[in-house]
């Protein structure tokens, strides 16, 4: 489960009701959710919260670090929570489904030199795809 709460009080974040509903249908484990996924689930917990509230309020916790944008084959970004901890994504080619995932190694150092042709590389992300088990059934 992701820690997003905790770290937003830890940090003296001004929580409104607006910003706290965002926070607590963000806050969870494989969650990746759309913006407009984030207003219809927070809609349903505080009716009068606003799509610039959501939308605003999701670019803030980007800035301070506390949630990432996550962007698939050029399809809308997601909002991921788990911020603090280094991890890759799986994504299903059909349903889009996103979770993450902590695999071992050092992909950094698993890079030859002769392949980083002069970087100095210090972020990895990877991207691994195919099918959830339900596009399999289907």
């Amino acid at each position: 489960m992701s820690d997003l709460l905790e770290r937003l009080r830890g940090r003296g974040w001004r929580m409104t009701a607006q910003r706290r509903v965002v926070a607590e249908v963000l806050d969870g484990e494989h969650v990746h959710l759309t913006a407009d996924e984030v207003l219809t689930r927070a809609a349903v917990r505080l009716p009068e919260i606003s799509r610039a509230t959501v939308y605003n309020t999701l670019g803030e916790l980007v800035s301070l670090g506390e949630v990432s944008e996550v962007a698939t084959d050029g399809r809308a970004k997601r909002y991921d929570p788990n911020a603090h901890r280094p991890h890759h994504h799986l994504v299903c080619s059909r349903c889009d489904a996103i979770r993450d995932v902590h695999p071992g190694g050092d992909l950094l150092a698993d890079l030859p030199a002769t392949e980083r042709f002069g970087f100095t590389v210090h972020e990895a992300e990877v991207t691994y795809r195919g099918l959830c088990p339900d596009c399999t059934r289907t």
